[in-house]
């Protein structure tokens, strides 16, 4: 039996680099639901392509081309957020791709866990946000919660055989972004342009630009502590400009594993779908005729604030990362549209962080009531700024 694939944010740069992955392996994974954001168009061609079972468009004013242009297909369509959230409990549904963007992709997450649905994690806001609220709900309902962002599946693949055997350290590697050396004043001018060209990795904006200022990183070290149980003084970030070491494991021996290879994202999608098994691929291998140097230095916190205020998060826990996260996304969105400097960002986010009311133990609806408040006080922050 193949198995079914729900791909949530499958038009973004994760979800198409999944289905290379099912189509590479058609006797193995079917795509059995699709969805998107607002990108009908995209998710049209895909529907065509793949013939899921069923898409959804969380934008409703797309419903109708989207029905219409599927009309010849045995191909469900709906539109809404709630029926983004229903979707993923479907009874044939084998696993959930969280590809989705933000703070969006917690409800559907949510919803498959409570539907014993293993879960191929992409969008590392949902425990950025609620991580102790989904390790419960997963624990409850006995569902995996498997990595795919190319560091956390890296540690996943170096804990491997190594059951019973505690770790002494997770080393995150960051590849420093396009602005690693840049100074102060250069960051001070930084353009959107220039914040979305990365180096190494192709993906989208938001966390091509979550790279750059380095939040993307820091968001990471909090999923960290919710996928391996570790504290906040056990991750450790390192930058390796040539992101050919994807990250490490240090035990309590001192040894230290670590998982190499080419920056490529079907590497670790694959992985989540095959796992415990590893499956032949045609993805570029690493070639140490070419690869003649790896680098590492430590992060700037002056120059990248947003790691340091993503550690700060961490430690106070509670609904402090909740916080953190609504004003990344307020203030990403607000530098995509040229209305708040590279610098000012982090600005920001400090003073969001401030002013929401902090909840020690807070529950789903706390969660939500947080991320509508800081975006409201982020945004406010933003006209003035």
């Amino acid at each position: 039996m193949k198995k079914q694939i729900a791909i949530l944010g499958s038009t973004g740069s994760i979800g198409t680099q999944a289905l290379q992955v099912i189509e590479e392996h058609p006797d193995l994974y079917e795509a059995y639901v699709l969805t998107a954001n607002n990108r009908a168009e995209e998710l049209i061609a895909q529907a065509r392509k793949f013939k899921p079972e069923a898409v959804v468009i969380a934008d409703e004013s797309k419903y109708r081309l989207l029905r219409e242009a599927l009309a010849d297909l045995p191909v469900k369509v709906y539109a809404g957020e709630e029926a983004l959230c229903q979707i993923v409990a479907e009874t044939p549904i084998d696993m959930v791709l969280t590809a989705m963007v933000g703070y969006a992709g917690l409800r559907p997450t949510m919803n498959a866990i409570r539907a014993h649905k293993p879960i191929a994690l992409a969008n590392k806001e949902t425990l950025v946000v609620a991580g102790e609220l989904i390790n419960e709900l997963a624990s409850l309902s006995n569902v995996p919660i498997l990595p795919v962002d190319s560091e956390h599946s890296a540690v996943f693949q170096c804990l491997a055989g190594e059951i019973g055997n505690p770790i002494e350290k997770v080393i995150l590697t960051a590849s420093g972004g396009p602005f690693r050396n840049c100074s102060m004043e250069q960051l001070a001018t930084v353009t959107k342009a220039q914040a979305l060209k990365h180096p190494n990795w192709d993906m989208g904006a938001k966390i091509t630009i979550d790279s750059a200022s380095m939040m993307n990183k820091g968001f990471e070290v909090i999923e960290a502590k919710w996928l391996f149980g570790v504290r906040p003084d056990q991750i450790e970030v390192v930058v390796h400009p040539q992101s050919v070491i994807h990250s490490m494991v240090q035990f309590e021996d001192g040894a230290i594993k670590a998982q190499l290879g080419m920056p490529d994202m079907r590497l670790p999608i694959q992985y989540a779908f095959s796992y415990p098994d590893r499956l032949k691929a045609s993805f570029p291998r690493l070639d140490f005729k070419q690869c003649t140097e790896l680098t590492f230095e430590q992060p700037d916190t002056t120059r990248f604030r947003n790691l340091a205020l993503a550690y700060e998060a961490l430690h106070r826990a509670g609904n402090m990362p909740c916080i953190i996260n609504a004003a990344n996304e307020a203030v990403v969105a607000a530098f995509l549209q040229d209305r708040i400097s590279f610098l000012g960002m982090s600005d920001v986010i400090e003073k969001t962080m401030a002013r929401v009311a902090f909840i020690q133990r807070p529950s789903y609806e706390d969660y939500v009531a947080t991320d509508a408040e800081a975006r409201r006080i982020a945004g406010e922050m933003i006209k003035h700024a």
